[in-house]
């Protein structure tokens, strides 16, 4: 048993001064993955900062139409509240595909955000991993590949992002309302993961002593259609494959706007650009789709062990395009 201190934060200033006097520190929300990294050895905090019972748990519609989910709301209950079922329907399927209900109970939209990749790798501490140790080595290069990236990934980090909730936020432009000890400011989803380059230890931008507080989501755009689907190797309680979550607009025959985001893919959720600028201006047809998939797809770079994930991206992206359009 590995000892550490626990303080119970009573509000979000007071946590945020925990968090920044104490940067070894680990925050308890749900504790869904801090929990099994404490048991594994992977996390080793002088202090766990519990956030738990902090009143960070409404859902509400803004002024300009937008809706902020605060970061202590639980998967299942985002999932079941009205409005995300009704304007969101990609981010309650991502939601409902994840985990299992048990640990969607327990799980806060916070957490989900920041939860760590599950590399067989990273939670085997027999094994190198820079993730776990700078420099120390990525095993998984040459190693079991099955569930790793095939896009912006690095001889430092071949590791995937395992949450399905962030792949749908990345594809619906939300944002993440983060307190720190410059106050607050605003990160969109898609720019809150990094990619590991040479730096594999750190996930997320999240500067020392920041907290997310709430996540915002848009208004939803006249005429859009949305929906998330997961590839996984059994029917549940099974992290993606690969995974497509989808918005499109479409107006008088023709592809209005799109946004697109891929999971499974890269060590963060990933938005593809060059597919949504592919499809803006052109007509909802199966050309235009593969061509879409083709155009992002351009840059992967599949490992021994995973090149089937490049046509699984292509059929799944093609598949979701042509559900959508026929909404």
């Amino acid at each position: 048993m590995i000892p550490f201190d626990y303080q119970r934060a009573t509000d979000v200033d007071g946590a945020v001064t925990l968090l920044r006097a104490h940067p070894d520190a680990a925050v308890l929300a749900g504790g869904t993955n801090l929990v099994d990294h404490l048991k594994l050895g992977i996390a080793t905090p002088d202090l766990v900062i519990d956030i738990s019972r902090l009143p960070l748990d409404s859902v509400e519609t803004t002024d300009d139409g937008s809706v902020r989910i605060e970061a202590n709301v639980r998967n299942s209950d985002l999932a079941a509240h009205p409005l995300i079922r009704r304007d969101y329907p990609a981010l309650a399927r991502a939601l409902l595909s994840g985990a299992s209900p048990q640990l969607r109970n327990l799980a806060t939209t916070g957490g989900n955000l920041l939860q760590r990749t599950r590399c067989v790798y990273f939670q085997d501490l027999s094994t190198p991993c820079n993730k776990r140790v700078a420099g120390s080595g990525c095993s998984a290069i040459g190693g079991y590949t099955r569930y790793h990236a095939i896009l912006g990934a690095s001889e430092t980090c071949v590791a995937t992002h395992p949450s399905d909730m962030a792949v749908a936020l990345c594809a619906l432009d939300a944002e993440v309302s983060v307190l720190g000890p410059a106050g607050e400011r605003r990160i969109a989803v898609h720019e809150l993961h990094r990619l590991p380059a040479d730096d594999a230890v750190h996930d997320t931008v999240l500067a020392p002593g920041e907290l997310i507080v709430a996540v915002t989501l848009p208004p939803v755009a006249a005429g859009a259609v949305a929906t998330y689907r997961k590839v996984r190797d059994r029917a549940s309680y099974a992290f993606a494959v690969v995974s497509v979550a989808a918005e499109l607009t479409i107006d008088a025959g023709r592809i209005r706007d799109a946004r697109i985001a891929l999971g499974g893919v890269a060590h963060k959720p990933w938005r593809a650009q060059r597919a949504e600028e592919r499809l803006r201006g052109n007509p909802p047809t199966e050309e235009n789709f593969t061509a879409a998939a083709n155009a992002e797809l351009a840059a992967a770079q599949p490992l021994v062990g995973n090149e089937f994930k490049v046509p699984l991206v292509r059929r799944t992206l093609c598949a979701v395009l042509r559900e959508l359009a026929a909404q």
